[in-house]
């Protein structure tokens, strides 16, 4: 059923279902899920500004969601006239809900909101690297925080083991996944990653925290 539905992620939108002439997956894809708009008479009589003020003392580490380009559109190859598949820059995104979900399968769990801009790459690309910050690692977060700049100039990465996700220099440890589910939850998205390879640091970094709204380091 992952397997359908990592397919499902990867296929271009023209082969979903219009008779496309590929070899068909051995399993089916899995139809999208029904995705509707929250009902007034559904909403709990909670301010979102209070929500936010309240959670926020919950402290969380810092985590950059990275994944492969995926290949699109064909280009050429200047001169030579060869076609070859167009493979866009990798993409990534800042990420505090991340957590350990399961040890037999290993899984790991991240929440995206729905309107992220690099989300549906991540999905096309099927994988991911999840980048634990350490605690000097503050301005690393805050480029992969912003939407619409380019996030990897002059940020030295190298591909993971499994997937190729780039696995950024310099970080507390780094775990490599491919999708394994994806489910609704609210504005957000909650994806589950199957972890194919990880590791860490032999002598391990403090932490970058994120508490009400500021950095932090864990103080022993």
């Amino acid at each position: 059923m992952a397997a359908a539905a990592v397919r499902y992620l990867r296929a271009a939108p023209a082969d979903r279902g219009r008779g496309a002439t590929h070899t068909p997956p051995v399993v089916d894809a899995l139809p999208r899920p029904d995705l509707r708009c929250v009902g007034e008479h559904e909403r709990a009589p909670v301010d979102q500004a209070e929500f936010r003020r309240v959670l926020g003392n919950f402290a969380t580490g810092v985590t950059v969601i990275t994944a492969p380009g995926a290949p699109g559109a064909a280009g050429t190859l200047p001169g030579s006239g060869t076609p070859t598949p167009a493979v866009p820059p990798p993409a990534g995104f800042a990420c505090q809900s991340f957590s350990a979900l399961s040890l037999d399968p290993p899984l790991v769990v991240f929440m995206v909101g729905r309107t992220s801009t690099t989300w549906p790459r991540i999905a096309r690309a099927g994988v991911f690297c999840v980048n634990v910050l350490g605690a000097d690692q503050g301005e690393l977060c805050r480029r992969f925080a912003v939407s619409g700049a380019d996030k990897f100039a002059g940020v030295a990465h190298t591909p993971a083991p499994a997937t190729g996700s780039p696995r950024l220099t310099g970080t507390a440890a780094w775990i490599d996944c491919t999708i394994h589910a994806v489910h609704p939850g609210g504005d957000h998205l909650i994806v589950v990653g199957r972890v194919e390879a990880l590791g860490a640091d032999t002598e391990p970094l403090p932490p970058l925290l994120f508490h009400r709204g500021r950095f932090g380091e864990l103080r022993t």
